[in-house]
């Protein structure tokens, strides 16, 4: 304990706090391995784990923010293998005791605060991989699928509703009064239960970050609320304005308030009224881009695979890359477009930089057609122009973006699979947040961290700790350590 407390009067300090503080990062790592040593003698074992997280509970947030380097000797220190393999598999404890939980039972804040690290290589780390592992495979999942499933109800109500529906028939007048009422019931489900969820929860989190002063000035000016940098919510808050602007929209709606023309038989929830004409293609756009906002969210179901959410991190990383080259694409063809508009030509695919910024879009694409081609060959300074686009776009342009798309996953790679445990970390974090007390303490009575663990057959060790096997090769030593 002298390593952990020295008291001078009234007065208590701990040298390990200490050491870090005065930079003596060198002295602060002894005094770590000197305290996650393992020694015994003919009766105990002791072993400084518990005097740590006792004296220092919030430890692994102080190694976040000051000393990220010993993260890794702490959690080296929490591993203990046997020298001795059996059948090819080694005996191994991983003390996670007081990283799984505080010292009144309740869920300890080290997961939190790994996740806000954002290291991608120390959430790679065996004891995080064991505890988070632990607390996602036997609690955290349930929950998250669980509120995911009502998610994934209503997206297949809005799918139902806006894209199968109104299309069993080519023809308006096939349509039937019970595929409107169905239609209007898939709607009335998505304003009700998916439109008033997603309002509730983005005033929860905007009056919390609000209240909590957690803001960031866009532009050095406007103060946004933080949590809307997180693409989910930021997602889920357009969804919410589209769901709104729908409803405003809701063709519906119109025509049920709408004047019916003496003579015309009326269906109930007609949405082909005349009174909709105006608003109905609007009304369809926002609905595309609701869908496509519905789907985008479903991805964090990803989150269930390490692969394929190391993947779609891949793919979110490397998007800035092909951000890039379409901005280089649009800034060439307005460029190319304005000039080619400048000669004194009377093509009808350059009629104007408008029109020409289209056609360059198309030979950029290879949507061009061929045909075409033989007009641009009557005009020589308009081929001339076009020739040059497309050699800027073809050789330079799109083997620039081929290179950097490699360069970019090079760098990716190395951590895909930390970034993906990160993403894994966050939602570990906010699920848990919804377990009951009682589940909490159900799930930790399973753990049994007061039962002591073996350490080589026989030799009864220290408790707090979880024991698993691991192939004898996967980490040789000669010593039990």
């Amino acid at each position: 304990m002298e390593l952990l407390n020295i008291t001078v009067g009234t007065q208590s300090i701990s040298p390990f706090y200490w050491a870090i503080e005065s930079g003596s990062l060198v002295t602060a790592q002894a005094m770590i391995n000197d305290l996650l040593t393992i020694r015994a003698d003919r009766e105990n074992y002791y072993y400084g784990y518990d005097d740590l997280f006792t004296r220092h509970p919030e430890v692994v947030q102080r190694l976040c923010a000051d000393a990220a380097n010993l993260l890794w000797p702490l959690l080296d220190g929490l591993i203990w293998r046997s020298r001795l393999a059996i059948g090819g598999q080694r005996r191994v404890n991983y003390y996670v005791k007081h990283l799984m939980q505080d010292g009144e039972g309740k869920m300890n804040k080290a997961m939190e605060w790994l996740a806000n690290n954002k290291d991608p290589k120390i959430i790679c780390h065996p004891v995080v991989v064991m505890f988070a592992d632990a607390f996602w495979g036997q609690l955290a999942n349930k929950y998250f699928l669980l509120g995911r499933m009502y998610f994934l109800f209503t997206l297949m109500v809005f799918v139902f509703g806006q894209s199968i529906l109104n299309h069993f028939h080519t023809k308006i007048e096939d349509e039937t009064e019970a595929e409107y009422i169905a239609i209007f019931v898939c709607r009335l489900v998505i304003y009700l239960f998916s439109m008033t969820r997603f309002i509730f929860q983005q005033l929860k989190f905007f009056v919390s970050d609000c209240q909590t002063g957690n803001t960031t000035k866009l532009g050095g000016v406007l103060p946004v609320p933080r949590y809307l940098f997180s693409y989910q919510q930021f997602g889920s808050f357009v969804l919410m304005v589209c769901l709104v602007l729908m409803l405003c929209l809701e063709p519906i709606v119109h025509c049920l308030s709408a004047d019916k023309k003496p003579g015309e038989e009326a269906k109930l929830f007609d949405p082909h009224c005349d009174a909709v004409k105006d608003v109905k293609d609007a009304y369809a756009i926002i609905s595309a881009i609701a869908m496509l906002l519905y789907w985008l969210l479903l991805t964090d179901l990803t989150v269930f695979s390490m692969r394929i959410s190391a993947f779609l991190l891949v793919i979110g990383r490397v998007a800035s890359e092909v951000g890039l080259f379409l901005g280089a694409l649009v800034y060439l063809i307005v460029s190319f477009a304005s000039a080619v508009s400048s000669l004194n030509q009377k093509l009808k695919d350059f009629a104007g930089m408008h029109i020409g910024a289209l056609s360059l879009w198309e030979v950029a694409l290879g949507m061009y057609p061929t045909s075409h081609f033989e007009e641009l060959i009557t005009q020589t300074f308009v081929m001339i122009a076009v020739s040059c686009f497309v050699i800027l776009i073809s050789i330079f342009l799109m083997n620039l973006l081929i290179a950097q798309l490699n360069g970019a996953y090079q760098v990716v790679y190395e951590d895909m699979v930390g970034f993906a445990r990160l993403n894994r970390a966050a939602v570990i974090v906010t699920t848990l947040e919804q377990v009951s007390e009682k589940a909490w303490f159900r799930f930790l009575a399973t753990q049994k961290f007061e039962e002591r663990l073996e350490f080589n057959e026989g030799d009864i060790g220290l408790p707090g700790g979880i024991q698993v096997t691991e192939p004898s090769n996967a980490n040789p030593t000669t010593v039990d350590a």
